[in-house]
């Protein structure tokens, strides 16, 4: 009986190994039963990034259905004892508080992909979502037969997540080691293609060295399944990057969306490229609808603000970039982000404070030296903006650096000679911020020159 349950919440599972080695396995159990739920129809279902945030944490179950806004959390605890691992897992109402559901399963390490379908399966029926014949195929769908080829793909994902520059490339390195296993796993194709895809928006690494593996990655997955939405999606992410072949992009995204409508990422990465393009509106449309399936997502609602930017409502950008810098301080796109919407409104004390502060933790962040260099040169501190071009081409000698970040500074310090310079290498290099400059508000000062308008056509822009 009951109320039909419409959403839920699977919560991180409690590791009681007694060791943070078998995190990635607490963590990943939760994070593919989200994965397979949430190909169901008619079930919301929270995502990874939301629920991350009450791993280990204490809060009410009721406090936490409120705040994700879900009728039912699932919650979960796992032992790991050589190679024997029990599982329990317990579905409550958190109308009620009541308990729907409870499941102990006694394992082995080597079942752990069956017994992990098993639960999700469980659930479906328990949650009596009717669901008819094809319409489960997501909860059955294999992706991978090789049990320990799952196991380094949770690896993978768990460190994806933190997005540092080491944990990006050891994310790729655990999917490379489950693709050896089994050379089959489409998704873990598709994640080394996502890896690869954003490293040149930190930048971490240059386009040339990321675009051309990020390329290869999603088309091997999109061979061996064409159906799999994540392989569109980041197909199309890297041929924003790199090709500027827009029609290719708007396709390969709505085949992602047309895939899997609740794709966050499909959703995010097609708003991310439709502000490039100057389609501002639905762009907006395309995150808002993302941060509704994930509404904590720190990158997402980052970029949420520099799209209104891109769209001049300068207001907006600066509560939704707030907003976003006050759930996670530390994340570097919130405060990346929220340094570019202080630029933007001319509020130069708040965009030096906030990026300095960051470079006092990581002194070679390109965006942070952006934030600050512009806000010095356009606060009239020349010297404190020349000194920190100079820092850039130090970076310069062992790094990549995305010159057009660089452009903007000499911009502001009305250096349109050298901005151009900078801007005419980005095309050469296929920067990817390069890619922005339709929209762009800290290049308005090169908007009326010439030189702006041939690079402009040349990026060959969608009408």
């Amino acid at each position: 009986g009951g109320e039909q349950i419409n959403s839920v919440a699977v919560l991180p599972f409690e590791n009681s190994s007694g060791s943070t080695d078998t995190d990635y396995l607490s963590d990943g159990l939760a994070d593919s039963l989200i994965y397979r739920l949430s190909q169901l129809p008619n079930l919301k279902v929270s995502p990874t990034s939301s629920v991350m945030r009450y791993k280990g944490s204490s809060s009410e179950l009721s406090q936490i259905a409120k705040t994700l806004n879900v009728d039912a959390i699932m919650s979960g605890r796992l032992v790991q004892r050589g190679d024997s691992l029990n599982i329990s897992v317990q579905l409550i109402d958190a109308r009620t508080e009541k308990l729907i559901w409870a499941e102990q399963y006694d394992r082995k390490m080597s079942d752990l992909l069956a017994t992990q379908r098993e639960i999700a399966t469980a659930i479906t029926e328990k949650l009596q979502l009717k669901l008819a014949g094809a319409e489960t195929k997501g909860i059955t769908k294999r992706y991978t037969d090789s049990n320990e080829a799952y196991q380094l793909y949770l690896k993978g994902r768990f460190h994806f997540a933190k997005r540092t520059k080491d944990d990006i490339q050891r994310s790729i390195g655990f999917y490379q080691q489950a693709i050896a296993l089994d050379p089959n796993f489409a998704l873990a194709y598709a994640r080394i293609s996502e890896a690869y895809g954003v490293m040149p928006l930190y930048p971490y690494l240059s386009p040339k060295e990321a675009i051309p593996n990020a390329k290869a990655a999603a088309q091997r997955a999109l061979e061996i399944d064409p159906t799999l939405a994540e392989a569109h999606t980041a197909m199309a992410t890297s041929l924003v990057g790199y090709d500027w072949n827009w029609t290719d992009v708007e396709r390969e995204f709505k085949r992602a969306i047309e895939l899997d409508p609740n794709s966050t990422a499909a959703h995010f990465r097609y708003g991310q490229y439709l502000t490039t393009v100057g389609r501002s509106d639905e762009a907006i449309a395309e995150v808002k609808r993302a941060l509704e399936l994930e509404p904590l997502d720190i990158t997402m609602g980052a970029y949420l603000a520099r799209i209104y930017l891109d769209a001049r409502q300068n207001d907006k950008a600066l509560e939704q970039g707030k907003k976003t810098y006050e759930l996670e301080r530390s994340h570097p796109v919130a405060v990346y982000n929220l340094a570019l919407v202080y630029n933007a409104n001319g509020m130069y004390v708040e965009a030096i404070d906030i990026s300095e502060k960051a470079l006092q933790n990581d002194p070679t962040s390109q965006h942070m030296l952006q934030n600050a260099g512009y806000a010095y040169a356009r606060s009239g501190r020349r010297d404190k903006a020349e000194e920190i071009i100079n820092r850039f081409e130090d970076i310069e000698k062992t790094t990549y650096v995305a010159p057009s970040l660089v452009a903007t500074i000499y911009a502001a310090l009305g250096n349109k000679d050298k901005a151009f310079a900078e801007l005419e290498k980005a095309y050469k290099e296929r920067d990817w911020f390069f890619t922005m400059l339709k929209v762009d508000p800290l290049m308005d000062s090169l908007r009326d020159d010439p030189r702006f308008k041939d690079l402009l056509k040349r990026l060959n822009l969608p009408e």
